[in-house]
């Protein structure tokens, strides 16, 4: 069984929910960059100041930043039992320096799962996402909604719609991973890491068949 994976992919191309279901169904850790940054951001520390910014846009968080934030993500624990990155690499300074990082931890990364999805499903998938103010879980109002509206499912608390998930912020963030994480899927793909998965196909469909790439 695969137990180190990094999921790679547009916003919107299904990553978080996939790894969802893999960190249940696998036991691994999900490590979602996107969720670390808005944590720090929340709690006001001069660390998310310093991209707060950059988040609130849909713009790059500077690679240094992000590299600061490795082995407070990665803990011994994590490397040795497993985990899932998502949205981490983004560059490929950032793609080489968690390869250093993982073979000085004799724990080298097993797999990378790219999630490709046509550009209008994109927009559609993200405009329509509400995610759960307290505990994360993400709904979509027409696709995943809620069975009260407005409310999660699982803890009571209020949905909300994330401000870098409009229309104008997407557009800019797909930008930005056509210009500067795309090239990663060639990177991957020269290492024999890469799996490629539709994930315009939806969750199901691309759950199911990343379960049988960790599997065997």
């Amino acid at each position: 069984m695969k137990r180190r994976i990094v999921l790679l992919g547009p916003p919107g191309s299904g990553k978080g929910t996939v790894a969802q279901m893999l960190g249940k169904e696998f036991q691994l850790a999900h490590i979602s960059s996107g969720q670390w940054f808005r944590k720090e951001i929340a709690a006001g520390t001069e660390l998310g100041k310093r991209f707060a910014t950059n988040v609130e846009r849909g713009e790059l968080v500077p690679d240094e930043v992000a590299l600061g934030l490795l082995e407070h993500w990665l803990t011994p624990e994590l490397v040795q039992r497993g985990f899932m990155l998502d949205g981490f690499p983004r560059t490929r300074p950032q793609a080489e320096a968690l390869d250093r990082f993982c073979a000085e931890k004799k724990a080298s990364l097993e797999v990378v799962l790219y999630l490709s999805c046509p550009e209008d499903l994109i927009i559609d998938r993200i405009t329509g996402r509400r995610v759960c103010s307290s505990c994360g879980k993400n709904y979509h109002m027409r696709t995943l909604p809620p069975r009260s509206p407005g409310i999660c499912d699982v803890c009571g608390q209020p949905l909300v719609q994330r401000p870098d998930d409009t229309v104008e912020v997407v557009k800019n963030r797909l930008e930005f991973y056509r210009k500067i994480t795309e090239p990663l899927v060639d990177y991957y793909q020269k290492s024999g890491k890469l799996v490629s998965l539709n994930g315009a196909l939806g969750s199901d469909a691309a759950y199911q068949s990343a379960a049988q790439v960790l599997a065997s």
